[in-house]
């Protein structure tokens, strides 16, 4: 017997075209309202360089959400011909990072520039979270990615995610070195992340003369 209730439909996620940069920070602006502090999550680049002045930053973890290598670059961390990686938070699980706050006097503007510097894609989708710090919860803006992106990458083998490490290069450098600056700004933070650790490992151990000129000996 077969139930006659129908799935529900997945939400419509605009692609990219679609998107209109301009009127998701005008929404952006409108839930932060200006009357209160702004409060944004960083999970990689923005802990190792924010590009943005903070007043305050904590330890935060981040529930029913994952930073995962899971982003296709096409121009930062790699070309249209050999497509980068980098990280996005993605739903399910938890995360640990930080988030960062921003007197409202100076928040518009601040806001304004981080932007400039997530959205010149429109790839993300902004969502403000709530985050749990020591001195309490703080609802923060942080940048996530739909599974239905153009630019989420499903499984990848682990040879194939060496592959994209070792030879993918953007304008801004290559998907390797986005890996291991982020592994080593949540170990300066104390923050501890299994698989970005299994993620280094990997490429640490391929044959010498690689692994060497990936790492050099002191």
């Amino acid at each position: 017997m077969t139930s006659s209730r129908r799935a529900e439909p997945l939400p419509h996620v605009p692609n990219l075209q679609e998107r209109n940069a301009a009127e998701m920070l005008r929404q952006a602006h409108k839930t932060w309202g200006g009357k209160e502090d702004l409060w944004v999550f960083g999970y990689a680049s923005l802990i190792w360089k924010p590009e943005f002045e903070a007043d305050e930053q904590r330890h935060a973890r981040v529930h029913g959400w994952h930073r995962a290598l899971k982003m296709q670059s096409r121009a930062h961390r790699g070309t249209p011909e050999t497509p980068g990686l980098v990280f996005a938070l993605m739903a399910g699980g938890c995360c640990r990072g930080m988030v960062y706050r921003v007197a409202k006097e100076r928040a518009a503007a601040e806001l304004n520039r981080l932007w400039e510097r997530e959205m010149p894609f429109s790839v993300y989708d902004p969502k403000w979270l709530r985050c749990q710090t020591p001195q309490g919860k703080v609802k923060a803006l942080a940048f996530t990615l739909s599974r239905r992106s153009p630019q989420f990458v499903g499984h990848l083998p682990d040879h194939a995610l060496v592959s994209i490490l070792q030879t993918a290069k953007g304008n801004f450098g290559s998907s390797l070195d986005y890996l291991l600056d982020t592994a080593n700004s949540l170990k300066n933070c104390g923050i501890r992340d299994r698989e970005i650790e299994r993620m280094v490992a990997l490429v640490r151990d391929q044959p010498a003369h690689t692994a060497d000129a990936i790492f050099p000996q002191a």
